[in-house]
């Protein structure tokens, strides 16, 4: 596993997240009360946010590297089928046994489906 290309991918997850949190901040607003109560990100809140983000990078690069994913399009395959895989299939499930709301689960969702897809192009492409 390449070092710097899980604190790169770590990196641009991390931010990717916080951009697009800030795009859908008033879409979340409305289906989650702790998002309706606008504080803003406390230090720590932010440290937990980043190393939440160099453990998921760290396991998707342990993954990639195992199996041998080989350039971009690998690792978009690889970061589609662990989307489909994991988040997807949570989501359903809270929806389904939790009555999570589905916008709810959809921004959260669309948040992986994001992340997971780009740490796994980094990841792969720089092996």
């Amino acid at each position: 596993m390449n070092l710097i290309a899980i604190f790169v991918a770590s990196a641009v997850a991390f931010v990717l997240g916080g951009f697009y949190y800030a795009i859908l901040g008033k879409q979340l607003a409305t289906v989650s009360e702790s998002a309706a109560v606008g504080e803003s990100m406390k230090p720590w809140q932010f440290a937990i946010e980043l190393l939440r983000c160099i453990i998921l990078t760290t396991v998707v690069a342990g993954l990639a590297a195992m199996i041998g994913t080989d350039g971009w399009l690998d690792g978009l395959a690889l970061g589609l089928l662990l989307w489909v895989g994991f988040p997807l299939v949570l989501w359903i499930g809270a929806i389904i046994h939790e009555h999570t709301p589905m916008k709810l689960a959809a921004i959260h969702g669309g948040d992986w489906l994001i992340k997971l897809p780009v740490i796994a192009v980094i990841v792969s492409s720089w092996q």
